[in-house]
C-alpha cells in the first residue's frame, strides 16, 4: 500500500473558538489503539466536551469520544478513554507555565490525519464572557455587512 500523504479533517470543534480566545496553538500526536485509527479513519469522533491536561510532565486529552469500531471484536476500544498527547519536552514545559501563570486552559481545535498519522491542533485558550462572545458577533455581522455592500458597489447595483 502506498504511503498517505497530505492533511485530512477529521473533525474540528468551532464551538471552541466561540468559547475561549485562542492564544497559541500547538500540534501533538496521539497514542492510539487499531480499532481507534480504523473508527476516525471512518470519520467518526467528537470534541464536543474535549480538554487537555497536564499531568507529572505529560499531556493528556480527556473525554474525546472516539465510538467503537463496528467491525471490531473483543478488542474493541472504550469510546471516552483517556488518550496520551505527544509533544515535545520543551512545548511541556512552555504549557505547564503557561497554564499555571495566566489561568489559560488546553483545548483541542481539531483532528487530523497528516500523512496517514492522527494529529491534534491543541490551543492554549482563555475563556470568554458573554459580552466579548456579543461583541464578536456584531463585528462580524458588520464585516458581513461591508462586504456585502461592497459587492453591490462593485457590481453597480448600488
Amino acid at each position: 500500500m502506498a504511503k498517505e500523504r497530505g492533511h485530512k479533517v477529521i473533525v474540528s470543534n468551532r464551538k471552541a473558538r466561540h468559547d475561549y480566545a485562542i492564544v497559541d496553538t500547538y500540534e501533538a500526536g496521539m497514542v492510539l489503539l487499531g480499532t481507534e485509527v480504523k473508527s476516525l479513519r471512518e470519520g467518526r469522533a467528537s470534541l464536543v466536551d474535549a480538554f487537555a491536561t497536564v499531568d507529572d510532565g505529560e499531556v493528556w486529552l480527556r473525554n474525546l469520544h472516539i465510538p467503537e469500531y463496528t467491525q471490531g471484536t473483543w478488542t474493541n476500544h472504550e469510546p471516552r478513554r483517556t488518550r496520551k498527547l505527544l509533544l515535545h519536552k520543551g512545548e511541556i514545559l512552555r504549557l505547564i507555565g503557561k497554564i499555571k501563570e495566566s489561568g489559560l486552559s488546553l483545548v483541542p481545535l481539531s483532528m487530523y490525519f497528516k500523512d496517514g498519522k492522527v494529529k491534534v491542533e491543541l490551543a492554549l485558550a482563555k475563556g470568554k464572557k458573554s459580552y466579548d462572545k456579543r461583541q464578536d458577533l456584531a463585528k462580524r455581522d458588520a464585516n458581513r455587512e461591508m462586504t456585502k455592500e461592497l459587492g453591490r458597489a462593485l457590481k453597480g447595483r448600488h
